[in-house]
C-alpha cells in the first residue's frame, strides 16, 4: 500500500508540474516574456515545483531532514544525472548567457547556502534572504528580457530582424481564465502529491532502516526531479537543446533560493544541517556547480564523453550514500579512493581543457 501511494504521488506531482508550467508559460509569453526567461524562470520554477511543495510540506510537518535532503539531492542529481543523461542521446548546446550569468549565480546561490549552514541550521531571517534574492533575481530576468524584446521589435521595424514570436491567439488555451485554471489545477495536484510522497517515504525510511535524510537525498530528490528528467529529454529529442540545459541550471537556483527559502520561513523551527550534509553532500553540490564552468566553456556544449561522466559520477555517489547508510565495511576506503584520487584526477582533466579551449579562442598556440 505504501508503493501505491508512493507511486501516486509521483504521478500527481509530475502531471501537476506539467498543467502548472502550461498554464503559466502561456501567461508569462502573453505579457510579452521572452522565450529564453520563461525556461530559466517559470518552466524552470515550475519543474521545481514538487521540489517545493515537498520540502514545504515535510518542513511544516517536522520532517527536516528530507526537505534540506530532497533540495540538494535534486540539485546534485538534475546537472550530474539529467544532463549526462540528455548529453547521452546528443551534445547539448550551452547558451553563452548560461556561463557568463546563470551558472556563476547558481554557483553563488550554492555557496550562499553553505555559508548559511555553517552554524548548524537554516532560519526564518535567512530563509527570508533566500526568498528576497529570488525575487530579485526574478525580477532582473524579466528587466533583462523586456529590455531584448523592445530591442528586437524596434530591429524587427527597421527590417533587420524576423517578426518575433508570439502566443497564437487562436489556440484553446490562450485566454487568461483558462491559463489561472490551470496553474490552480497543478497546484492542487502538487499538493496532493506531496501529502502522498512525503507520508511514503517517511514509511521507507523506516522500514529500511534509512535515515530521513538518506531517503530525501535520493528517493523522494529522484522523484521530485521527474519533471526536470522529462522537460529535458523532450528537449533534447526535439533540437532545443538550450532549453535542456537552461531548465537544469533556473531550477538549481530556484531550489536553493525559492524551496528552501519557503520552507525555511514556514518550518516552526530552524532547519537544522546535519553533520554529514555540512561536510559532504553540500560540498558535493557546490564541486557539481563549479564543474559545470569548464565544461560548458569548452565548445558552448556537453560532449557525449562529459555526459558519460557526469552520469558516472551520480552513480558514485548514490553508491557512497547507500554504503554509509548500512555502515558498511567499505564506505570509508570508498570514500577515500573517491576524495584523494578520482575527483582530482577530473579536476586537473577540467582546467586542462578549459585552458586550452581559453588559449584556442585567443589564438594562443
Amino acid at each position: 500500500m505504501t508503493l501505491v501511494v508512493f507511486f501516486l504521488g509521483l504521478i500527481a506531482l509530475v502531471a501537476g508540474a506539467q498543467v502548472l508550467v502550461r498554464g503559466a508559460s502561456r501567461l508569462a509569453l502573453s505579457f510579452g516574456i521572452s522565450p529564453l526567461v520563461v525556461g530559466l524562470t517559470v518552466v524552470a520554477f515550475g519543474t521545481s515545483a514538487p521540489e517545493l511543495a515537498v520540502s514545504v510540506r515535510s518542513a511544516w510537518g517536522g520532517q527536516v531532514d528530507i526537505a534540506l535532503g530532497n533540495v540538494v539531492g535534486s540539485n546534485i542529481f538534475n546537472v550530474l544525472f539529467i544532463l549526462g543523461l540528455s548529453a547521452l542521446f546528443a551534445p547539448l548546446v550551452v547558451a553563452p548567457q548560461l556561463i557568463r550569468q546563470e551558472v556563476p549565480i547558481m554557483l553563488g546561490a550554492s555557496l550562499l547556502l553553505f555559508v548559511l549552514a555553517i552554524n548548524g541550521g537554516i532560519d526564518r531571517l535567512e530563509g527570508a534572504l533566500l526568498f528576497g534574492l529570488l525575487i530579485a533575481y526574478t525580477v532582473f530576468l524579466i528587466r533583462q528580457s523586456r529590455r531584448e524584446s523592445r530591442a528586437t521589435h524596434d530591429e524587427y521595424a527597421q527590417g533587420f530582424a524576423p517578426e518575433p514570436d508570439v502566443p497564437n491567439a487562436a489556440t484553446w488555451d490562450s485566454h487568461w481564465s483558462v491559463q489561472l485554471a490551470l496553474i490552480a489545477g497543478g497546484l492542487v495536484l502538487l499538493i496532493l502529491g506531496a501529502n502522498w510522497l512525503v507520508d511514503a517515504a517517511v514509511t521507507f525510511a523506516r522500514v529500511l532502516g534509512l535515515s530521513e535524510v538518506v531517503i530525501g537525498l535520493t528517493i523522494v530528490a529522484i522523484g521530485t526531479s521527474l519533471p526536470e528528467v522529462a522537460t529535458s529529454l523532450v528537449a533534447t529529442l526535439r533540437g532545443e537543446r538550450d532549453i535542456a540545459v537552461g531548465n537544469v541550471i533556473g531550477s538549481n537556483t530556484f531550489n536553493i533560493l525559492g524551496v528552501l527559502g519557503v520552507s525555511s520561513l514556514l518550518a516552526p523551527d530552524a532547519l537544522p544541517v546535519g553533520h554529514a550534509m555540512l561536510n559532504f553532500d553540500l560540498p558535493v553540490m557546490i564541486a557539481v556547480a563549479v564543474a559545470c564552468l569548464p565544461i560548458f566553456f569548452t565548445g558552448h556544449l556537453i560532449s557525449r564523453w562529459e555526459g558519460a561522466l557526469f552520469m558516472f559520477y551520480y552513480a558514485a555517489y548514490t553508491a557512497y550514500l547507500l554504503l554509509a547508510a548500512q555502515q558498511h565495511h567499505a564506505a570509508a576506503a570508498y570514500g577515500s579512493v573517491m576524495m584523494s584520487f578520482v575527483l582530482p584526477l577530473t579536476a586537473v582533466t577540467l582546467v586542462v581543457i578549459a585552458w586550452r579551449e581559453w588559449r584556442r579562442r585567443q589564438g594562443i598556440g
